[in-house]
């Protein structure tokens, strides 16, 4: 039999994050571990507030899960089954799947990548996100992290202060930028007029900044829009690829949002078969969640899991960046 265990991880960011969902200091993640008393897997839970997961719905579900069998579950197949009769929410479902998979690679032997059928992890250069700052406090906000050591930089931009931090930001520094506009914009006139304000050849792309309900509005921004768009909040653990190619340019998949590798590695698969961008993308999680993403990131257009270095303290140290590039310890 399996032992099963869970246990809170308090999460203190360096700074203040400010993004258009609010505003925060730190983080409540879950570490989740299987053992069999020699080898032992670990996976990653980083509850999402916008789509009502709380810890303590969490902690239901888990509870849920070990009464349900958790612990007698004996194969891949077993543990899939038992997440389709008691369905946990999606971090949750990616915490537990993600230990029981790295258990059983450690146990044959075999590579994460491998089961999963990707290439090698490679060295990643991502991108890192600078948080919804004053225009007059990026300078020194760039310096003081050294932010000119990384390949790309993303800028949340909401419709008050993002036209001005991003004329800032592209002032200052030299580098290729990303959009995040997290639904906060409302206005597909707005937005498609600060749209055409942009550097094209520095502004690679916005992610979501419209609201995922403005279908209609982004199927007709699409073929406006002089920069291109990528869904992120629109991409859950389903997604609608017909209706989405109408709409974006390319999704950014998310293993915590998608509930496991093995629902990640379908998104995969179906946003190459729409011939849509694929980003892979975090959240506010720890080094243990960027390993995750990096057995899949060799086989994606574009790397976006810089979230673990926003952290005070990473307890983990499984992935190490230098210059702006990520290396797998």
């Amino acid at each position: 039999m399996l032992t099963w265990h869970i246990e809170a991880l308090h999460l203190t960011l360096k700074h203040t994050f400010v993004t258009a969902h609010g505003a925060s200091t730190e983080k409540l993640n879950f570490l989740v571990q299987v053992s069999d008393g020699t080898y032992s897997g670990f996976g990653e839970a980083a509850p999402s507030l916008r789509t009502g997961e709380t810890p303590e719905l969490l902690l239901q579900q888990y509870k849920v899960l070990l009464v349900a069998g958790l612990p007698q579950v004996q194969s891949m197949e077993e543990l899939l089954q038992l997440l389709v009769q008691h369905p946990p929410v999606n971090s949750l479902r990616f915490a537990v799947e993600a230990a029981y998979l790295h258990y059983f690679c450690q146990h044959k032997g075999i590579p994460v990548h491998q089961l999963l059928g990707q290439p090698v992890p490679q060295p990643q250069a991502t991108c890192f996100s600078v948080p919804v700052t004053e225009p007059g406090e990026v300078q020194e906000l760039i310096t003081r992290q050294d932010l000119d050591r990384f390949h790309y930089l993303k800028v949340k931009a909401n419709p008050e202060q993002g036209p001005d931090l991003v004329k800032e930001v592209l002032r200052v520094t030299s580098q290729p930028l990303v959009l995040d506009g997290n639904e906060s914009w409302q206005d597909p006139g707005e937005l498609l007029g600060f749209l055409h304000t942009l550097d094209r050849e520095r502004v690679l792309f916005m992610e979501q900044p419209l609201p995922a309900s403005k279908v209609a509005a982004y199927a007709h921004m699409k073929g406006e829009s002089p920069i291109a768009l990528v869904a992120d909040e629109s991409v859950t653990d389903t997604a609608d690829f017909e209706l989405m190619r109408s709409q974006f340019h390319g999704v950014n998949i998310k293993l915590m949002r998608a509930g496991g590798y093995l629902n990640g590695v379908r998104l995969l698969k179906e946003a190459r078969k729409h011939g849509l961008k694929a980003v892979i993308g975090c959240t506010a999680e720890t080094s243990l969640g960027a390993w995750c993403s990096m057995q899949l990131s060799s086989a994606f257009d574009f790397v976006d899991l810089g979230g673990f270095l926003h952290l005070a303290e990473e307890p983990f140290a499984l992935v190490r960046e230098q210059e702006g590039v990520l290396y797998l310890k």
